[in-house]
This record gives C-alpha cells, structure tokens and sequence, in this order.
C-alpha cells in the first residue's frame, strides 16, 4: 500500500518537468557546442600542409612521348637516375591570421619551415600557384627559402627544402614543386616527406599538422542533425524555440550624404552598397573629399541627413559636430619599387620628408633622385602623418607633375608635389621613379605598382600599433551635426558600421572596429 502510493507521487513530479524547456536547451547547446569546437577550440591559430603529389617517374610501361622525363637533370648536368616529384601545399587552415614572428624560431634565423626527404636528394625547387601575388615579395633574396642535401645522423641521406616566415592571412596558401632522385635503398616507395614547423600560440603545441581533403559530411554534423530531428518529432515547440528567425536587420529609409575622409572611402563605399542592397529605402550620396573639406561642409548644411567621417579629432569646431569612434585605421608609407628602399627608421622618415636627402643611395638604397608626392594642407591622413610620424610640418610643394619644378632652374630642392585623395597620390607614387609617399594601408596594400615601407622594422599591423612599437596610425572618426535621431537612417547606418555587416567590412579592409582592440582607449577621442 506505502509503494503503490509513490507511484502517483512520482508520475506527477514527471509530469510537472519541464521536458520542452531541457529539449530547447539541447537543441541550443549542441550548435553552440558544435559551433565553438570547430571555430574557436580547433580553428585557431594553425598552420598546415598537404602532400597533393608524391611519385616516381620512372617507367613502368614503355611509353614512345616519355620525352623530357627521360632527360630529367640536376644543375650539374647530371641525368637523374630514379627521379621522384613532390607537390606541397602550405597554408593557413585556422581562422586567426599568421605573422612572420608567429613562427616558434628563433628571430635570426631565417626559415620558418622545413622539409625532409628522407632518402632523396633535392634536384631542383620552385614556389608556385600563391594564393595571392603580394605572397611573392616574400620569397626574394635573404628571406631564408633554400636547398640543402644533407647526411643525417643515422648517415642517411636526406634533402631539405626551407622556406621563409611568410605571413599567410586566413584561408592563404602557396605550393612547393621538387624535383628529387633516390639517394638511399631501392624500395618501391620513398619515405614520405617530413614537414617541420611550429606556430607560437597555435592550436595544441603549435605544431604544424597535415590537413586532409573534406568530400564527406563531418561525423559532429551528422550527429548534430539526428538531434535536431528528434528534437523536432518530439515537440514543435522545442523547434521554434530552436530555430527562431534572428531579429531583423535595423533598416531606415531616407537619404543620407557622406563625405570626409578620403582614406575611409573604399570601407564607406562597400558599406553604403551592402547597406542598400538590404534596405532597399536608403539612398546614400558619397562625396568623401578630405577630412577638413567634410567637416566644414556638415558645419555648413547643419544637418542630420550629413554625415562626416575624418582621420582623428578635429579641433575645436562648432560644439554641435559630435565624433564617434569608428574603426582604427592603419597608414603606411608607400615607395616606387625603384627606389631600392623598403625600411626606414623614423630619423630617415623624417629626414626625407624635411628634404636632407636627395638620393635613395644615401639611404643604401638604388642611385635614384628623390620625389615626394604629399597629400593636400587639409588632409586628415596627411595631419596624421605630420602628428604621428614626422612631428614637424611639410614644406609647400614645388612641382606640379612630380618630376620636374614649377620654375625651372630651381634644382636646390628635392621635388615635391601633392594629391587631393589617397588613389591619386597612389597612382603618382606608382608613376614617378624615386616617388615616395603615404596612404590608408588597405589601399596600398592592393597596389602591385608601390612597395610599402617599414618603420624602424616594423610594418603596419595592429598589434605593432596598438603596443606603440608601429607610429603610423589613427582614429577614424564619424561626426553628426547635433544627436540623430534614432530611427534616422545616420543614427542606423552609424549602427550597422560598429555592429553588424558593416564591421567585417571594415575589417575586410585591414582596419578594426575600435571594440575589438586589445588597447580600446586608442579608439576615444584625444584630449
């Protein structure tokens, strides 16, 4: 009678549990779960390789067009007697960028990796299909990529391939061709190559690691769905806890003019189209013409249908243009590739900008005359530059064309011309031997025409910035007349660039959204 009587007791204690309220959890756990181990746990920082080929090229089937591969030699003129081909693929298969100091070497050594063949000598190598062009400037002369056959401890014959420390972006890769012969056993198949490479901060030791090929569904995801649909058999409810749409996209019609800064215009431009393709009412008027220009013209249209956006804090303007910090723009100096020259330190910076030096070669650099292509008086990357960098103020230009003095005869100075946007001074630089100047990074770093320089050996990056080891930097700031009103399409599109699409495009263009600094007080503005 006591036993029979629980029952009813614990029937209803079952009944009373919250069974959808756990299932909602589930579903959304094991997504999230799911998500974050693939993403964040696995996918950081990581660098990997694949051997796409490995194989002889001896004959095993007599064959009349084996032409060249029966001629294979090494650079002594020596035919190769058991020739091999080997295709490696390097790349960065995590979703952190690679720096040339992430490589766990040390800093005077060269190469960042390595790989053995064991029983094989290296005939021949070459670098091939780069992910992208600009990879290429990292395999020239003194950057470590070389060839080495050497005996190992075991007396084994083992050739060695080195490669630099190139700085691979996400997603980045390069491939690397070698011609070997067999310098150990006859066996039907060699050693497999050993690739040596370690990342500090990567994923577990660091260790580079042989990535495979996906052509099948993940196990996790398979997992994942037989989950979900028994979530779904089990109770609806549970589904649109689960799969709720997320909340719409903050959209505002209207019209709004953006001007200013000229350095922020590609990020502006891609913005606005990104913005109007999903909210069809907006309509946007870009003007961008210099940081001072914008902010005079929303001082004078005393508007909430203007927006400016400038390179810093501005002075003391009318007190109704309210900045807000945006991003954290990154500049560079840029240099025509003739000039031989591709770091300074901020003494020479200075130095060839105050006109002291009139020769690359007085800098170890080509027997090349000296021109400087500046940007205009109110430019906001040029004040930066002057602030940042120079400490000083530039001399007025003497040249309309960057090559020649407005007065000729007048040979005492070095030439100096300038430009009223970043593309221009850009396409001047690429255009004028000896040319040196500046602009945004992401902008130079899309030229293939320019060479950008490192100050005191540091290139532009954010880490260098935001720890002050890297000078050339600023905020980017957007200034409205007076607080817009919320539902205003200033007040959303000024939303959409901090906390939406609008922040990866940002970041698509080498700059940060100024939340995502390690140092955010950089991002407020200077007092």
């Amino acid at each position: 009678m006591g036993v029979s009587s629980c029952v009813p007791r614990a029937e209803a204690r079952l009944s009373k549990f919250p069974w959808e309220i756990v299932l909602a959890v589930l579903a959304l756990v094991v997504p999230v779960f799911a998500f974050l181990w693939e993403f964040v746990f696995v996918g950081r920082k990581r660098l990997g390789y694949r051997v796409q080929v490995d194989t002889t090229a001896r004959q095993e089937v007599a064959a009349e067009n084996a032409g060249a591969l029966q001629r294979l030699e090494d650079k002594d003129g020596k035919a190769l007697t058991d020739p091999s081909f080997v295709l490696v693929r390097i790349e960065n298969t995590g979703t952190t960028n690679i720096d040339s100091q992430d490589y766990a070497v040390l800093g005077n050594v060269q190469a960042g990796v390595k790989i053995n063949f064991p029983d094989r000598r290296v005939a021949g190598m070459v670098v091939t299909e780069l992910s992208d062009d600009f990879l290429r400037e990292n395999f020239g002369e003194n950057s470590g990529l070389g060839v080495d056959n050497i005996v190992d401890s075991d007396g084994r014959n083992v050739g060695v391939i080195r490669l630099p420390k190139v700085p691979l972006n996400q997603g980045q890769h390069y491939k690397v061709l070698a011609v070997l012969d067999r310098a150990g056993p006859k066996v039907k198949k060699c050693p497999d190559p050993e690739v040596i490479a370690g990342i500090k901060g990567g994923v577990r030791n660091g260790a580079i690691r042989e990535t495979k090929s996906r052509t099948g569904i993940p196990r996790w995801l398979t997992v994942l769905v037989y989950l979900l649909v028994s979530v779904a058999l089990a109770e609806p409810f549970v589904i649109g806890l689960a799969t709720q749409d997320p909340p719409p996209l903050d959209c505002a019609s209207g019209s709004l003019t953006v001007t200013g800064s000229t350095a922020f215009a590609p990020v502006v431009r891609e913005a606005a189209d990104s913005y109007g393709r999903t909210c069809p009412g907006a309509q946007f008027t870009i003007e961008m013409s210099g940081s001072t220009d914008g902010l005079e013209r929303l001082n004078e249209a005393k508007s909430g249908d203007v927006l400016a956006f400038s390179d810093g804090v501005k002075g003391d303007r009318s007190p109704q243009l309210l900045p807000r910090p945006i991003a954290f723009l990154l500049f560079t100096i840029v240099i025509h590739p003739d000039a031989g020259v591709r770091d300074l330190t901020a003494a020479q910076v200075r130095d060839v900008f105050a006109g002291r030096v009139r020769n690359w070669k007085e800098l170890g650099g080509a027997d090349q005359e000296v021109r400087i292509v500046d940007r205009e008086a109110l430019s906001g990357t040029r004040t930066t530059f002057e602030q940042q960098v120079l400490d000083a103020i530039e001399p007025g230009e003497n040249s309309n064309d960057c090559v020649e003095p407005r007065r000729p005869g007048t040979g005492a100075d070095v030439i100096r011309c300038r430009r009223n946007d970043t593309e221009s001074l850009l396409d001047a630089v690429a255009a004028t031997p000896g040319a040196i100047g500046y602009s945004e990074l992401g902008a130079a770093a899309k030229r293939a025409d320019v060479r950008t320089v490192w100050i005191d050996g540091q290139q532009a990056s954010v880490q260098g910035a935001d720890h002050g080891v890297y000078p050339f930097w600023q905020t980017e700031y957007a200034y409205t007349y007076g607080e817009p009103k919320a539902d205003s399409l200033a007040a959303s599109f000024l939303r959409y660039l901090t906390n939406q699409v609008g922040a990866d495009i940002v970041r698509s263009h080498g700059d940060r959204p100024c939340a995502e600094l390690a140092n955010p007080v950089l991002c407020r503005p200077q007092t």
